[in-house]
């Protein structure tokens, strides 16, 4: 996949919010990885993380992505999958992330 599709992808996944916190899913380091498929063609691979196991939201943000990477002509489908490995800290979170919640950096 070239750069400039990732960089496309990870724009649109900029305005998924997570609902609890307000901030999107990017900036708050929840995205580890988006990648399109390479056997099946049009299929985006969203790897991710949520801030606690069992999120109740989980599949409100699935949905969100699954939406806001529709826009995007190169993806037909999209696949989420949930990692919990590297755990999510704070320390993923982006400056702006940090500066939006009042956590020092």
């Amino acid at each position: 996949m070239d750069e400039a599709l990732k960089e496309n992808l990870m724009g649109a996944l900029e305005n998924v919010i997570d609902p609890e916190l307000g901030i999107d899913i990017v900036n708050l380091g929840l995205i580890y990885d988006v990648d399109m498929d390479d056997e099946v063609e049009g299929l985006c691979v969203v790897t991710m993380t949520l801030t606690a196991m069992g999120c109740p939201l989980s599949a409100h943000i699935e949905s969100d992505i699954k939406h806001a990477l529709s826009d995007i002509p190169e993806v037909k489908e999209t696949k989420v999958n949930i990692v919990w490995d590297p755990p999510w800290g704070k320390d993923k979170m982006s400056r702006y992330a940090k500066i939006a919640l009042g956590i020092p950096d």
